[in-house]
Protein backbone atom coordinates (compact mmCIF):
# COMPACT_ATOMS: atom_id res chain seq x y z
CA UNK A 1 0.00 0.00 0.00
CA UNK A 2 1.69 3.00 -1.16
CA UNK A 3 1.65 5.89 1.19
CA UNK A 4 2.07 9.75 0.60
CA UNK A 5 4.99 11.47 3.11
CA UNK A 6 5.49 15.01 3.14
CA UNK A 7 8.97 16.74 3.37
CA UNK A 8 7.74 19.12 6.44
CA UNK A 9 8.24 16.17 9.46
CA UNK A 10 10.39 13.07 9.48
CA UNK A 11 8.50 10.21 7.77
CA UNK A 12 9.35 7.99 11.18
CA UNK A 13 7.10 10.82 13.08
CA UNK A 14 4.47 10.77 10.14
CA UNK A 15 4.40 7.11 10.48
CA UNK A 16 4.09 7.30 14.16
CA UNK A 17 1.22 9.74 13.60
CA UNK A 18 -0.50 7.14 10.95
CA UNK A 19 -0.35 4.00 13.43
CA UNK A 20 -1.54 6.56 15.94
CA UNK A 21 -4.20 7.10 13.78
CA UNK A 22 -5.29 4.09 13.19
CA UNK A 23 -5.26 3.03 16.95
CA UNK A 24 -7.41 6.38 18.12
CA UNK A 25 -10.02 5.52 15.37
CA UNK A 26 -10.16 1.63 16.41
CA UNK A 27 -8.94 0.60 12.90
CA UNK A 28 -6.45 -0.98 15.97
CA UNK A 29 -7.97 -2.62 18.85
CA UNK A 30 -6.15 -2.13 21.92
CA UNK A 31 -3.96 -5.15 22.92
CA UNK A 32 -3.80 -6.29 19.22
CA UNK A 33 -0.07 -7.51 18.45
CA UNK A 34 1.64 -5.16 15.62
CA UNK A 35 2.75 -7.05 12.32
CA UNK A 36 6.30 -7.47 12.45
CA UNK A 37 8.85 -4.21 11.54
CA UNK A 38 9.73 -5.92 8.17
CA UNK A 39 6.37 -6.56 7.38
CA UNK A 40 5.21 -2.62 8.53
CA UNK A 41 8.46 -1.73 6.14
CA UNK A 42 6.92 -3.46 3.17
CA UNK A 43 3.40 -2.24 3.64
CA UNK A 44 4.59 1.53 4.26
CA UNK A 45 7.01 1.62 1.78
CA UNK A 46 9.85 2.70 3.79
CA UNK A 47 12.70 1.46 5.42
CA UNK A 48 12.51 -0.94 8.56
CA UNK A 49 14.85 1.40 11.00
CA UNK A 50 12.68 4.15 10.03
CA UNK A 51 9.79 1.87 11.28
CA UNK A 52 11.86 1.06 14.46
CA UNK A 53 12.13 5.06 15.01
CA UNK A 54 8.43 5.45 14.98
CA UNK A 55 7.57 2.65 16.83
CA UNK A 56 9.79 3.70 19.35
CA UNK A 57 7.90 7.08 19.58
CA UNK A 58 4.88 5.21 20.27
CA UNK A 59 6.29 3.11 22.89
CA UNK A 60 7.45 5.95 24.53
CA UNK A 61 4.09 7.59 24.54
CA UNK A 62 2.83 4.37 26.34
CA UNK A 63 0.31 3.46 23.07
CA UNK A 64 2.50 0.37 22.26
CA UNK A 65 4.31 -2.02 24.34
CA UNK A 66 7.15 -4.28 23.62
CA UNK A 67 7.05 -8.21 25.10
CA UNK A 68 10.40 -9.66 24.38
CA UNK A 69 9.40 -13.25 23.55
CA UNK A 70 6.29 -11.89 21.51
CA UNK A 71 6.39 -8.96 19.76
CA UNK A 72 4.85 -5.58 20.14
CA UNK A 73 0.81 -4.84 21.13
CA UNK A 74 -1.18 -1.67 21.16
CA UNK A 75 -1.66 -0.50 24.82
CA UNK A 76 -4.83 -1.88 26.73
CA UNK A 77 -4.45 0.85 28.93
CA UNK A 78 -8.11 3.17 28.22
CA UNK A 79 -6.76 5.67 29.77
CA UNK A 80 -3.45 6.20 27.39
CA UNK A 81 -5.72 5.90 24.63
CA UNK A 82 -8.31 8.83 25.82
CA UNK A 83 -5.89 11.14 26.61
CA UNK A 84 -3.84 11.16 23.34
CA UNK A 85 -7.19 10.77 22.11
CA UNK A 86 -7.64 14.12 23.90
CA UNK A 87 -4.54 15.40 22.68
CA UNK A 88 -5.36 14.80 19.09
CA UNK A 89 -8.79 16.58 19.26
CA UNK A 90 -7.54 19.45 20.78
CA UNK A 91 -4.46 19.62 18.27
CA UNK A 92 -6.76 19.86 15.57
CA UNK A 93 -9.18 21.72 16.85
CA UNK A 94 -6.92 24.71 17.96
CA UNK A 95 -5.13 24.43 14.31
CA UNK A 96 -8.70 24.69 12.71
CA UNK A 97 -9.36 27.92 14.89
CA UNK A 98 -6.09 29.63 14.10
CA UNK A 99 -6.33 28.79 10.31
CA UNK A 100 -10.13 30.49 10.22
CA UNK A 101 -9.02 33.14 12.54
CA UNK A 102 -6.06 34.07 9.68
CA UNK A 103 -8.40 34.06 7.25
CA UNK A 104 -10.65 36.46 9.35
CA UNK A 105 -13.17 34.25 9.62
CA UNK A 106 -15.29 34.56 12.97
CA UNK A 107 -16.20 32.22 15.35
CA UNK A 108 -20.25 32.32 14.29
CA UNK A 109 -19.39 31.48 10.57
CA UNK A 110 -16.72 28.57 11.90
CA UNK A 111 -19.86 26.82 13.72
CA UNK A 112 -21.98 27.80 10.73
CA UNK A 113 -19.86 25.84 8.80
CA UNK A 114 -18.45 23.15 10.67
CA UNK A 115 -22.15 22.11 11.38
CA UNK A 116 -23.24 22.42 7.63
CA UNK A 117 -20.13 19.91 6.27
CA UNK A 118 -21.21 17.44 8.97
CA UNK A 119 -24.42 17.80 7.83
CA UNK A 120 -23.57 16.84 4.04
CA UNK A 121 -21.42 14.28 5.06
CA UNK A 122 -23.85 12.51 7.36
CA UNK A 123 -26.51 12.43 3.96
CA UNK A 124 -23.95 11.52 2.09
CA UNK A 125 -22.04 8.68 4.38
CA UNK A 126 -25.33 8.34 6.34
Amino acid sequence: MEHEFNNELPIYLQLAKMIENDIISGRLNLGDKLISVREMALNYTVNPNTVQRALNELENRALILTERTTGKFITNDLAVLEKIRSQRITELGESYVASMKMLGIKEEEMIDWLTATIRKREEHYG
